[in-house]
């Protein structure tokens, strides 16, 4: 009888070596909204848990007052203007000549032409602001403030959190600074999904170390995948050196028997024993390295090395490779 099992592939690649710790998740981008004028509030569109792209209005006030403003300014701009031209008008006349830029600067400012055009521009700004809008895609976190209520200039009315774009504060040893680098590769998982990984990348170092914990800090960029949230704790694995071009298999494969280290690799419908000489690993995948005898890597690219249903197996055992069950793939890797 044929025994099921999960079978991968070995593969030629970099192994990474890394540094395990943990971090906070933050958000790239977490803004609490204020009402920059005052008015009444006739529409609050969002609720807590929306999603909204940047310039989504939040929180609407009443537009009327802004509207008066705005048309009161503009009567002050057309009479100062008519005083302005009058001006001009009469000085054209009595010197024959057009006024020179100096001159109709200084009858702009006397007129009142230049103030007027300036609270103009203020009504205009102020009428603009009577809309608050979201600065950034992301998540509604909190509501503040409701239809009918009136708001002063600088009161809270929202805050909006950017959950696609994180950045995650990682301690690290003192003794394992030097090994990080900026750009290096990050897996970042959590507690409340440990099988889904994010792959971010360290954006910095940074230069002090706590001398009470003895470590510094190191940052990391990622995508949200839906799982990390800003305020969390997450496990990270930091990259501290890459060995490059080297034959690897999964470190799930690799056994033991009589004291010897080996993997079952899948030929013709068996498992076969295929002892290894197994050099470096970093937890994931483990590198093979040549034969001390032959000098040649006993599992070449491609062959299927057993992951799941091997720790009872024997040799030359007959075994079906199935298609495991489907796991969450991993989030596309941040740029630095």
């Amino acid at each position: 009888m044929q025994l099921p099992v999960v079978a991968t592939s070995a593969r030629d690649g970099d192994l990474v070596l890394t540094i395990s710790t943990t971090g906070l998740v933050r958000s790239e981008a977490e803004g609490t909204l204020k009402a920059e004028v005052g008015g009444t509030v006739i529409k609050v569109p969002v609720r807590p848990g929306d999603r909204v792209q940047a310039g989504a209005p939040l929180v609407v006030l009443d537009p009327r007052p802004f509207d008066l403003a705005v048309r009161e300014a503009q009567i002050a701009v057309d009479d100062a203007s008519l005083k302005y031209e009058e001006q001009i008008l009469t000085d054209s006349i009595v010197s024959r000549r057009s006024p020179e830029a100096s001159f109709r600067r200084i009858v702009s400012t006397r007129s009142g032409l230049s103030a007027a055009r300036v609270r103009l521009e203020r009504a205009q700004l102020d009428r603009e602001r009577a809309v608050i809008v979201a600065p950034f895609g992301g998540v509604v976190d909190r509501v503040t403030v409701t239809a009918g209520e009136r708001v002063s200039a600088g009161q809270d009315v929202t805050t909006v959190v950017d959950v696609d774009h994180l950045r995650i504060e990682a301690a690290v040893l003192e003794h394992d600074l030097p090994l990080i680098r900026v750009g290096g590769e990050a897996l970042i998982t959590s507690a409340a999904a440990p099988n889904r990984t994010v792959t971010g990348r360290v954006i910095a170092v940074l230069p002090r170390v706590d001398s009470a914990a003895r470590a510094g800090r190191a940052f990391v960029r990622a995508s949200g995948n839906g799982v990390l949230r800003p305020g969390m704790y997450a496990d990270v694995r930091l990259e501290a050196s890459r060995l490059a071009r080297r034959r690897l298999v999964p470190a799930k494969a690799v056994i033991e028997r009589d004291g010897r280290p080996l993997v079952f690799v899948v030929k013709d419908g068996r498992a076969q024993w295929t002892y290894i000489n197994p050099g470096r690993s970093n937890g994931r995948e483990t590198e093979v390295l040549p034969d001390s005898a032959t000098g040649l890597i006993p599992v070449k690219v491609g062959d299927q090395v057993i992951v799941e249903g091997h720790l009872t197996l024997t040799h030359d055992a007959p075994v079906r490779v199935i298609v495991p069950r489907e796991t969450p793939r991993e989030s596309p890797r941040a740029k630095p």
